[in-house]
């Protein structure tokens, strides 16, 4: 059985992307299993990130942003 994918908007506040990116480099995208990343983009500006992930559980979403949602606007 195939997960459900999902489109993750993720809008870094302002003056934090310097701050995500070093996050992100020093502990990874810090994703509970089963939760699985597939491909990311970002807009022109840099400014919104999209990301397309993978689960079974919706609620996996929720652990996952307390770990950005200092830096990251999530929709």
């Amino acid at each position: 059985m195939s997960m459900k994918q999902y489109m993750v908007i993720e809008t870094f506040m302002p003056d934090c992307k310097g701050k995500v990116y070093e996050r992100f480099h020093q502990k990874g995208r810090m994703l509970p299993e089963g939760l699985v990343y597939v491909n990311s983009w970002l807009e022109k500006g840099g400014d919104r990130c999209f990301q397309l992930m993978e689960t079974n559980n919706p609620t996996l979403f929720q652990q996952w942003a307390n770990c950005w949602n200092d830096l990251v606007r999530f929709e």
